[in-house]
């Protein structure tokens, strides 16, 4: 399994109309394969949407995009070109200790946080956090964490789901209080980042 993430930056005051165009889309572009999530930023980049496409490897996303964009009216992609400033795609390898994405009612708040590491150490990440995500899990749901085997710029995503601000504040003390999080890994992540998001209303996650 694999997993596209899809980050488009939008021109200021889009956001709705780009909404519109992309659900209108969506059911044809779901024929050939699901869509993991789509959220919106509310902190950090602003007017930045991230897609989030599971495939089962590389030859398959070819085959469905090639099926999606073919004929004289393709169901896919939607007509935002005008609408966005620029789009990055990452491929992505799930964490072994990961729930496959799916419908789910976990959010509405969501925390995406990406990290650089050294890319020889991501096996020893995975490890310990295999060996903590369980009781970090007690206190709210992980919506997903990806991994990428090579080195380079945001190496490592993992999603958190919350119920609101005042959640996510009152278990991320409570994790670090606790000692259960975050994973007592021996060396730190060059980089870190955050997002907080919210699903767009046709998000198979909300």
């Amino acid at each position: 399994m694999i997993y596209e993430i899809r980050t488009y930056n939008l021109k200021t005051g889009k956001l709705h109309e780009y909404w519109e165009r992309f659900s209108e889309k969506l059911p044809g572009r779901q024929e050939f394969s699901p869509l993991g999530g789509h959220w919106y930023t509310d902190i950090g980049p602003l007017n930045q949407m991230i897609a989030i496409w599971p495939y089962q490897d590389l030859a398959q996303r070819a085959e469905m995009r090639r099926q999606a964009e073919a004929g004289p009216e393709p169901k896919w992609p939607p007509n935002s070109a005008e609408l966005v400033i620029d789009m990055v795609s990452q491929i992505y390898l799930p964490a072994p200790f990961m729930q496959a994405l799916e419908p789910r009612q976990i959010g509405p708040l969501y925390e995406m946080r990406l990290y650089t590491y050294p890319a020889e150490v991501l096996p020893q990440v995975l490890e310990v956090w295999g060996e903590r995500i369980a009781a970090r899990q007690q206190l709210s749901p992980l919506a997903g964490c990806w991994y990428s085997e090579g080195g380079g710029l945001n190496n490592f995503v993992h999603m958190w789901a919350y119920e609101n601000y005042a959640e996510r504040q009152r278990i991320r003390e409570e994790a670090q209080s606790r000692g259960i999080w975050p994973p007592p890994l021996p060396f730190k992540a060059v980089k870190q980042e955050n997002k907080i998001l919210f699903p767009a209303p046709f998000s198979p996650m909300q």
